[in-house]
């Protein structure tokens, strides 16, 4: 029962901690020295996120979480906060806990696998490019860019040639 408890405490920021052993372990010659090893692991777990959101919430319509973030809602959960306070402040977002049993988050899982499978919506919809995140704000929408000033100046008409 012990280890059924223990993997169900696990938690996304774990997973990022384990960072300096992905590297470390990592022979990157060429790639690693233009983009880091550490950036490589990020885009490595990233993509593993994205791939299992893909396959285990197909079909959820996860908008309200996404619209949530879009009105100006911003998440920032420490790394080591009491799955308690994570949970608390993962309830916050519309929507985001009615999808948690579908990664298998019941109520035997206690706030440790609540706040784990949570996590992980907000990282699949990070992977998949609908939310943003970043080690400062944590989670937030995606800022619309300003646009160029130079792309707004009138240009003349391009000449046809026939």
């Amino acid at each position: 029962m012990r280890n059924r408890e223990a993997r169900s405490s696990a938690r996304i920021a774990d997973v990022y901690a384990s960072l300096p052993a992905i590297t470390g372990k990592m022979e990157l010659e060429y790639e690693g020295e233009l983009r880091g090893a550490e950036n490589i692991a990020r885009e490595l777990i990233r993509g593993a996120v994205g791939k299992v959101f893909t396959s285990r919430m197909e079909g959820v319509n996860l908008q309200p979480v996404i619209q949530w973030f879009e009105l100006g809602g911003e998440l920032k959960v420490p790394e080591n906060a009491p799955a308690a306070d994570a949970l608390a402040q993962l309830k916050k977002i519309q929507g985001l806990m009615d999808h948690v049993e579908r990664l298998g988050a019941d109520g035997r899982s206690g706030p440790a696998g609540s706040a784990a499978a949570a996590e992980f919506i907000l990282e699949g919809l990070w992977a998949h490019k609908r939310i943003s995140r970043n080690e400062e704000r944590g989670f937030h929408a995606e800022r619309p860019k300003t646009p160029d000033p130079r792309d707004q100046q009138q240009r003349p008409p391009r000449r046809q040639f026939n």
